[in-house]
C-alpha cells in the first residue's frame, strides 16, 4: 500500500521506462551509422527495440538482397538498445559479442529488426535478435542471433 500522497508503483514504473525510452532515443540519434542507412527507431519498450530501415538499392549485396552487414548492423543495435532501456541513467551499453544465423535472403520492401532482453545482467546482458524481411504484410524471417551486451559508464 502506498502513503497517501505517494505516487502509486505503476505510475513509478511507467515513469521510469518513459526516461528510459528518452535515453534510448538520445542514443540513437547520436548513433551516426543508423541515420547513414535510414534506420528508424520504431518501437521501445523495457527489455525490447524494434529498428526498421527502408529498402535501399545502395545498402544491398550483388544479388539484390539487404546485405549481411546492414541486417547485422540494425540486428546488434536493436539487442544493444533493449539491453540500454533496462539500465540506469548514465550508463551506456557495449556489444561484446554475438552469433548471428542468416536464415533467409533479406528480400523486402522494409526490415525489421527486434532485439529481446533474454537474460538481463549488473555486467552483461544477453539478448535474442531478429530480423524480418516484409513484402507488404508477409514477413520472412532472416536472421536470428544472440549477443552479448556490457553496461559501461561513458568516460
Amino acid at each position: 500500500m502506498n502513503a497517501p500522497g505517494a505516487p502509486a508503483a505503476s505510475s513509478v514504473q511507467s515513469a521510469a521506462a518513459g526516461q528510459a525510452a528518452q535515453r534510448v532515443h538520445a542514443s540513437f540519434g547520436r548513433q551516426t551509422v543508423m541515420a547513414a542507412f535510414g534506420a528508424r527507431l520504431a518501437r521501445v519498450e523495457p527489455g525490447q527495440v524494434d529498428i526498421e530501415l527502408p529498402f535501399r538499392a545502395d545498402l544491398c549485396q550483388q544479388n539484390g538482397y539487404l546485405h549481411a552487414g546492414i541486417s547485422t548492423a540494425i540486428a546488434d543495435s536493436a539487442g544493444g538498445y533493449a539491453a540500454l532501456s533496462l539500465f540506469e541513467a548514465g550508463e551506456d551499453v557495449l556489444t561484446s559479442e554475438f552469433k548471428m544465423n542468416f536464415l533467409a535472403p533479406a528480400d523486402g520492401e522494409r526490415f525489421l529488426a527486434t532485439g529481446r532482453v533474454v537474460k538481463p545482467g549488473r555486467r552483461l546482458s544477453v539478448c535474442q535478435v531478429e530480423v524480418h524481411a516484409y513484402r507488404g504484410a508477409q514477413a520472412t524471417l532472416c536472421l536470428v542471433g544472440l549477443m552479448t551486451a556490457v553496461r559501461v559508464t561513458p568516460r
